[in-house]
């Protein structure tokens, strides 16, 4: 007989992103990489050794270690009025398991998850998991993938419970203005709904460190880690850090996914908080500065199409819509070995788009736009 799986997963199956990639010949440049390919600093490793040499590595507590939770608050706390303590944290296999924790947290059926249209690929299925309804709001293509106040005021009903902000963008490495936040907020004030800002991206800017809803918004639980600004998407740290009722909830929901974070990946992390390690995010975020600007030229000089770069994340949107569907274009991308991923992976705002990353050396960014060029030229246009 075959296997039925239960109702709460029947609609969750593999992402675009995960069907490209299996479906890459060897040799492929990926331009659809979501992770930076920069090495864990110096800093992180070496502590990591001494941590597995001289001390014990057992179970923690369920939410962390408490001078790892201390460096989170601080981290949080700078600039705000207000200050996290470290009961305001659990630390989580990684930011994902966060955003799962929260949204089992907090969504149920009868509520509405509010989320973002292009956003990121987990975000539905975990609401749809947690037997929550979805409605969307809309950063528009027409408008450069830009925060929408109308759509999002429209999208608002006495029934959202959870909004879900991710600034810097993924997919379009776009950032919510610090004035649109404050609408945003005052939007939501006197409601029940609880806000979930993906920060994972926020230290990886291009110009300013993007504002946060937290200044605003005292509902709001920030989901965060090291994947990203200390090239550390392998070692599983992320962290939810909110108001402390929210948080004791979260941390049982944590319990029972995963028990705790690996000692060794919590007790290592101390050394991004120090200043050695925030020069490495440093460091980081100038060479993608670089090499943003690599992809934008190579676009400009071989593919001569539209295409949206934000402020922030590692991203481009390159508009193929005069190609057909994304996903074909994609897919057909994938003969002149380049991976690339589907606007329309992310909401019907993405369709016409394909995300392009340029997390990888600037030798690799150049000869894969130089692949999307000859496979486009491949392609019927359809307008």
């Amino acid at each position: 007989m075959a296997f039925t799986p239960a109702k709460r997963v029947q609609n969750v199956g593999k992402s675009a992103t995960r069907v490209l990639y299996d479906s890459a010949p060897p040799g492929s440049i990926n331009l659809g990489l979501g992770e930076p390919d920069f090495a864990t600093p110096e800093v992180v490793r070496r502590e990591a050794v001494r941590v597995i040499r001289e001390e014990p590595i057992t179970y923690t507590t369920n939410a962390g270690i408490l001078p790892l939770r201390e460096k989170i608050a601080e981290y949080h706390s700078e600039g705000l009025s207000s200050v996290f303590s470290p009961d305001s944290v659990c630390i989580t296999t990684g930011a994902e398991e966060a955003i799962f924790d929260v949204m089992m947290t907090i969504l149920g059926p009868g509520y509405e998850a509010l989320l973002p249209d292009p956003g990121f690929i987990a975000y539905p299925a975990i609401a749809d998991i947690a037997g929550a309804d979805v409605r969307y709001y809309a950063t528009p293509a027409a408008a450069g993938f830009t925060f929408d106040r109308e759509s999002f005021a429209r999208a608002v009903t006495d029934r959202t419970r959870l909004v879900v902000l991710n600034s810097p963008s993924n997919p379009t490495s776009r950032v919510i203005s610090r004035d649109d936040l404050r609408f945003l907020a005052e939007r939501l004030a006197g409601s029940n709904a609880y806000v979930l800002a993906d920060e994972i991206y926020r230290d990886l800017y291009i110009d300013q460190r993007p504002a946060t809803i937290s200044e605003f918004h005292v509902n709001t639980i920030i989901v965060s880690g090291l994947s990203k600004m200390m090239s550390m998407t392998g070692w599983r740290i992320g962290w939810a850090i909110g108001p402390e009722e929210v948080i004791d909830h979260v941390t049982v929901m944590h319990q029972y996914v995963s028990s705790c974070v690996s000692a060794v990946t919590q007790k290592a992390s101390l050394a991004a908080f120090t200043d050695e390690g925030r020069r490495a995010t440093i460091e980081m975020r100038d060479e993608l500065r670089i090499r943003r600007d690599v992809m934008a030229h190579a676009i400009e000089k071989d593919v001569k199409l539209p295409y949206v770069q934000g402020e922030g994340a590692y991203y481009i949107m390159l508009d193929v819509s005069k190609y057909g569907p994304s996903m074909d274009t994609a897919m057909s991308l994938l003969d002149e070995r380049v991976i690339t991923v589907p606007g329309s992976a992310f909401g019907s705002e993405g369709e016409g788009f394909l995300r392009l990353s340029y997390s990888i050396e600037a030798s690799l960014i150049e000869e894969g736009i130089r692949r999307i060029a000859k496979g486009l030229g491949k392609r019927n246009c359809i307008a």
